[in-house]
């Protein structure tokens, strides 16, 4: 494959990435909202579960739609790789997150805008480290 279409192919992996981050965001405010307002746990703590929750989510649509040439069978050590890897973009995620929520009162009564902020921030991580770490596509020996 030539230049070009590699860049084309890397854009249209991206903007899949970034649909189906979309629905993670969506499952991640949702079980965040839940966890706090039904449950009563705190935000920094239902994070960490929502995140959990979302980053699943968001592996499986990834391993269907968006990287679907990756041949890696082994759906649970990708599962497990993905998480591992994609811990960076979660810390950044996480990292806007916490502070968003510790300096906004805005934030504090609207949790889904710090989620929001944080799911911005780990983008490009969490693609760099999907695409070349988690769903590479192996070439045949």
């Amino acid at each position: 494959m030539n230049d070009a279409g590699r860049g084309n192919s890397m854009v249209r992996e991206f903007c899949k990435f970034s649909l189906v981050g979309t629905l993670g965001f969506v499952v991640d405010a949702a079980s965040l909202q839940l966890l706090v307002s039904l449950a009563g746990i705190n935000p920094y703590l239902s994070r960490l579960f929502s995140y959990l929750l979302a980053a699943t989510t968001t592996w499986w649509l990834n391993r269907r739609f968006t990287f679907a040439a990756c041949n890696d069978t082994c759906w649970k050590g990708q599962w497990l790789r993905y998480l591992v890897v994609n811990a960076a973009g979660g810390g950044v995620n996480y990292g806007v997150y916490a502070l968003c929520l510790f300096l906004s009162v805005l934030v504090r009564q609207h949790l889904y805008l710090g989620v929001a902020a944080g799911s911005i921030a780990g983008l490009a991580v969490n693609f760099t480290a999907s695409r070349y770490l988690v769903f590479k596509v192996r070439k045949a020996a």
